[in-house]
C-alpha cells in the first residue's frame, strides 16, 4: 500500500502534468483504487508509477479507467425512471425544446433510459440529451449504444417496472452478444468529457441528472458541483440526484423545492 504522502503526491502530479484534479475526492476510495492499480499493474516502487503517470498518455488513461468509479444500469432505481415518466417529462413537454444533461453518465445506460422514455412520451423529437464524464474511455463506450446482451435481462426488467409501454428489445437488435440500441435514440445524443469541479457551465437545462457521483466528493467538490448545476438550471427545471445525496444544507438549497418521493428538486427561483 502506498503511504499517505506519496497519495498526496500523486494527486498533485496529475493535476500539474494532466489538469486532473482529484484532492476532493472520496480519500478512502480514491486509496483503494490507486492501491489496487499499483497492485494489479506490477509498480515495485511509487517513483515507477509516478513516472509513467506524468509521462505516458496511454498509461494516463488507462488509469483514468481504473480510478473513477463507473456503475450503472439501465433504469436504474426504476421508481426514479417512472417519477420521470409520469410527473417530470410531461411538466417539460410544454416546452418547445427540451435540454438535458446526464453528469457523468459513465457507459450511458441512463442516458440511454433517458431517451426511451422521452421516445415513448413523444418528445425525443424536440429533445436533446448532453452527456458528459471525466473518462474519455467511457465516452467512447457510450457513443457506439452496444451493451453486452448479458445485462440486457435486468435492464429489460427494471424498465418493465418503470412502466415501459413496448417489448424492450424493439428498441435494440442483437448480434454478437451484444445489444446495439437504435440510431433514432443516439442521433439526439451529444457526447463530450466535462469536469465537473473545473469546467463550467456550458448551457441552459431544463434536467440535470448526477446520479451516485457526488458520494465520491467531498464537502468542497459537492458545493462547487451544486453551484455548477444551479448556474446551468433553467428556472422551474429539474435537479435529479443519486438516493444517497443531497442539497440539503448546501449554498444552492434555498433555491429549490423537493419532490415528494425522490432525490428531485425544482428550481424556484
Amino acid at each position: 500500500m502506498l503511504e499517505d504522502r506519496e497519495i498526496a503526491i500523486l494527486i498533485e502530479e496529475l493535476y500539474k502534468y494532466h489538469g486532473y484534479d482529484f484532492s476532493g475526492y472520496s480519500a478512502a476510495s480514491f486509496r483503494r483504487r490507486v492501491d489496487r492499480l499499483y497492485q494489479m499493474d506490477g509498480f515495485e516502487n511509487f517513483t515507477e508509477l509516478l513516472s509513467k503517470a506524468r509521462s505516458d498518455e496511454e498509461y494516463f488513461k488507462h488509469m483514468i479507467e481504473e480510478i473513477t468509479v463507473n456503475v450503472t444500469e439501465m433504469f436504474r432505481d426504476p421508481t426514479f425512471y417512472k417519477t420521470l415518466r409520469t410527473e417530470i417529462l410531461p411538466t417539460l413537454a410544454t416546452k418547445p425544446f427540451i435540454r438535458i444533461w446526464h453528469a457523468g453518465c459513465s457507459t450511458g445506460e441512463e442516458v440511454f433510459s433517458m431517451a426511451i422514455l422521452l421516445k415513448e412520451l413523444n418528445l425525443l423529437h424536440k429533445s436533446l440529451l448532453y452527456a458528459t464524464d471525466l473518462n474519455p474511455a467511457v465516452l467512447d463506450v457510450a457513443k457506439k449504444g452496444l451493451f453486452p446482451l448479458r445485462t440486457i435481462q435486468q435492464y429489460a426488467e427494471n424498465y418493465r417496472i418503470a412502466s415501459g409501454k413496448n417489448d424492450f428489445s424493439d428498441y435494440y437488435t442483437a448480434n454478437y452478444g451484444y445489444a446495439k440500441f437504435s440510431d433514432e435514440l443516439i442521433s439526439r445524443m451529444v457526447y463530450s468529457q466535462h469536469n465537473l469541479i473545473t469546467d463550467g457551465s456550458f448551457n441552459e437545462f431544463d434536467l440535470i441528472l448526477c446520479r451516485n457521483v457526488l458520494i465520491y466528493f467531498d464537502n468542497d467538490f459537492q458545493r462547487v458541483a451544486l453551484e455548477l448545476f444551479d448556474e446551468s438550471l433553467s428556472k422551474l427545471g429539474y435537479l435529479a440526484l443519486g438516493t444517497k445525496e443531497t442539497i440539503k444544507f448546501s449554498s444552492i438549497q434555498h433555491r429549490f423545492k423537493q419532490l415528494d418521493k425522490e432525490k428531485i428538486w425544482k428550481k424556484m427561483i
